[in-house]
């Protein structure tokens, strides 16, 4: 199986590609089926809940002259390998402006590849 550092730099790569093309497809080949993400910043009381069949391309065309980086704190290993829980940065540089979020992943292997599972995003701002 691919050593996790080489899927987030690619998984990010994704990103970056589909802000450009604003297609998705090259995203969600990373996402687990089960996947469930949550998303919050201070002005909320509780995070948003998006799936795995939520509208990314629509999140990409909202974004114009954007490009998206991670800088990982923590990789630790669970459930005997079989998935990987990532704390980090995450910033996103929009018009020149950056936007920054706490982030954590988890990642979890299926048939022999690593699958985003969940993502918990909490914006700086």
């Amino acid at each position: 199986m691919r050593n996790i550092d080489d899927v987030l730099k690619d998984y990010f790569d994704a990103w970056n590609k589909g802000l450009i093309t604003k297609n998705s497809d090259g995203i969600r080949e990373y996402m687990s089926r089960d996947f469930v993400g949550y998303w919050a910043n201070s002005d909320i009381n509780e995070p948003d809940p998006y799936y795995y069949d939520y509208d990314i391309t629509s999140s990409l065309k909202q974004m114009d002259n954007a490009k998206k980086s991670f800088e990982p704190f923590s990789i630790t290993e669970r459930n005997k390998g079989k998935e990987i829980l990532i704390l980090g940065k995450e910033t996103n540089l929009i018009n020149g402006e950056p936007y920054t979020a706490q982030c954590m992943f988890i990642w979890r292997e299926e048939s022999g590849q690593w699958k985003l599972l969940r993502e918990y995003i909490e914006l700086e701002r």
